[in-house]
């Protein structure tokens, strides 16, 4: 009984201290600043399940399809993607990109790591506290997603010439 009561006086300490740590002003949220690795471990796991836990939605099956990657390139790099993720080559993202933390993701490894439908998820509903934004509040529709997911899956196997030709204006 006095081991329960030690656990539950511990979990009171650090629970009080915790609430000084981040309501008292001690956290940092500055964006020049990594956050302690306690914190950056969580923010990804939660992001990571939760992410894993939302999407739900099946993929068209043209997600393999030249025409729909075509499509996903020039959708990529005209709605923004390419502002914060680059593009396969030169890596031509916007200055403003290399302040965000956590760092921009490297999609041609997200297309490897994650689903279909989590990348769906991730570009239609963005991602809190990672500078990610919901493009289908900014107009995207899902359609236009799964495009942009098909070229994403793709990344890994494009050429640089197939990228340039792809996203160059009619």
């Amino acid at each position: 009984m006095r081991i329960l009561a030690l656990i539950g006086a511990l979990a009171i300490v650090v629970a009080i201290g915790a609430a000084i740590f981040f309501f008292g002003g001690f956290y940092s949220v500055a964006e020049n600043q990594d956050d302690p690795a306690a914190v950056a471990w969580a923010l990804a796991h939660i992001r990571a399940a939760s992410v894993a836990r939302h999407a739900a939605e099946t993929p068209p099956s043209s997600l393999d399809d030249r025409a729909t990657v075509k499509a996903g390139a020039r959708a990529y790099a005209t709605i923004g993607c390419v502002n914060c993720h680059g593009g396969p080559p030169n890596k031509d993202w916007a200055k403003f990109s290399e302040g965000l933390k956590p760092v921009p993701a490297d999609l041609k490894e997200m297309a490897k790591s994650r689903s279909a439908s989590e990348l769906f998820w991730a570009i239609k509903n963005g991602i809190k506290m990672t500078g990610m934004p919901s493009f289908r509040l900014a107009g995207a529709s899902d359609d236009q997603i799964w495009t942009i997911v098909a070229f994403i899956k793709a990344l890994p196997k494009m050429s640089d010439e197939d990228y340039k030709t792809w996203t160059a204006s009619p």
